[in-house]
């Protein structure tokens, strides 16, 4: 009976002609049938939330975990299980684990930074607690940058009687562009070290690409906030009134510091390497997965707990980010197989679509391929997916693919903001701004503000920065 499941399994996920399993686990003779489980799970992602909220929220880990059998159990069938558990501990070893522990170490360390105190919402006090949000987010993530800042914007704009386009630029700025300068900014570009990218590469490439989207949308803000509070006259009575702006929580500023020294230590030292489960393992690597566990800990020590209670901090995030990146981990394996085979493999109609008939990167389709599946997908793992498609070799990468890995990573990190699930932070600063009494667009309201305002920015962006 084993025997007849796995030439049964063979013919059935074998779409290829020609295509046969071999004992290594070659992308080239996947059939497309092996992308279905990781499509599947960004789907779910996407459409759950919207068609089946209550349905979601309860299972959703079981949903991932459906999606990451369905990947695990025909490659142990088809392989062997050997490969699979093997492919199973690179995954989580030297993806997953790091990945989720950065997360959760920038996630901590931001719920104990509380700002207190109010200040009137005017256009131009907007703009700077705008600008000041999207170079924090760089430092302490989208999410960290969102939680910190979202709350003290709201108050400042509480006594306005139209302030929801506030919150509509936040999510552009704080909650995406503003990420996209360290890896610690925004999960694709921590994926993108993790991979081989230097930490600062991001710094010195995507510097021109993100200060010419922020000024743009931060003079365009100040513009239309600017009408808009001309037009408003008598605002509401201020249910908070002014009060000095503190910030608490300091030594939380320092714990970050510690996780971008972690970051490169692990980078820069060669401290040996262990080979578990057939995954090699760096020393200075699992160092610094330490010090993310170690950071943790103290954030949650000497943080007083009425601080993150004030904050809203709850650990709801986090614990849905590391049960469907579990599943998306796992589902993603073997399309990056796939991805590797480059015009061998099943993906060659999309290797066509990024590349000019002389062979050439076609950057334009990369930022807005990228950017387009980021935009209602996932923007972690469709960064990876497009750069697999570009070669996967980060030297090569950082060097004269330099423009297409920027253009992966803009698109990746700035078109998230294009709808309310195309990164983790919209959806919730959405929530927080609606329970907080703000009149936010519906899902389809959102994308006229973000196809009116990002769609001609990213146009520009394009002309200027992704034709060649």
């Amino acid at each position: 009976m084993l025997r007849h499941s796995r030439l049964a399994l063979a013919a059935a996920l074998t779409l290829l002609p020609q295509a046969a399993f071999a004992a290594e686990f070659d992308g080239a003779s996947l059939g497309f049938a092996w992308a279905l489980p990781f499509i599947g799970i960004l789907l779910s992602i996407a459409l759950f939330p919207l068609l089946a909220s209550h349905f979601w929220e309860h299972h959703q880990g079981k949903i991932a975990a459906l999606w990451g059998f369905l990947v695990l159990v025909p490659m142990a069938l088809v392989f062997g299980p050997t490969t699979a558990i093997h492919a199973l501990a690179h995954t989580a070893l030297l993806e997953y684990i790091p990945f989720i522990l950065l997360l959760l170490a920038l996630f901590t360390v931001a719920g104990g930074i509380l700002v207190r105190g109010n200040i009137h919402g005017a256009p131009g006090t907007n703009t700077v607690l705008l600008a000041i949000g999207t170079v924090l987010a760089s430092f302490i993530g989208t999410t960290g940058a969102s939680m910190v800042m979202i709350r003290p914007v709201m108050r400042a704009n509480d006594d306005r009687r139209h302030n929801m386009h506030v919150i509509v630029f936040f999510i552009f700025l704080v909650s995406n562009i503003g990420g996209s300068l360290t890896p610690l900014g925004d999960p694709p570009l921590f994926l993108g070290f993790l991979r081989g990218v230097d930490f600062f590469w991001t710094t010195t490439h995507l510097l021109p690409e993100t200060l010419f989207a922020s000024i743009l949308l931060l003079a365009l803000f100040f513009v239309i906030d600017l009408v808009i509070y001309r037009k408003e006259g008598h605002v509401r009575p201020d249910p908070t009134p002014d009060n000095p702006v503190r910030v608490v929580g300091g030594i939380n500023f320092l714990l970050i510091f510690i996780i971008i020294a972690a970051i490169l230590m692990s980078a820069t030292m060669d401290l040996g390497r262990v080979t578990l489960l057939g995954a090699e393992i760096e020393l200075a690597n699992a160092l610094r997965d330490l010090i993310m566990i170690a950071v943790t800990i103290i954030s949650l020590k000497v943080t007083p707990k009425a601080n993150r209670i004030e904050n809203g901090f709850s650990w709801g995030p986090i614990k849905e980010v590391a049960k469907l990146f579990a599943g998306i981990f796992i589902a993603i394996i073997p399309v990056l197989a796939m991805l590797k085979a480059g015009a061998n493999g099943a993906f060659a109609p999309l290797v066509a679509l990024v590349t000019h008939p002389d062979g050439s990167a076609n950057n334009a389709a990369y930022f807005w391929l990228s950017g387009g599946l980021s935009s209602f997908l996932d923007n972690a793992p469709t960064y990876l997916v497009f750069f697999e498609l570009a070669g996967g070799n980060p030297q090569q990468l950082m060097t004269t693919g330099a423009l297409t890995l920027t253009a992966i990573s803009a698109g990746a990190v700035f078109m998230g903001a294009n709808s309310y699930i195309g990164n983790a932070p919209n959806f919730m600063v959405y929530a927080i701004a609606r329970e907080g009494g703000v009149k936010m667009p519906s899902f389809f309201g959102y994308l006229l503000w973000s196809g009116a305002i990002l769609i001609p920015t990213f146009l520009i962006l394009t002309l200027l920065f992704f034709r060649a």
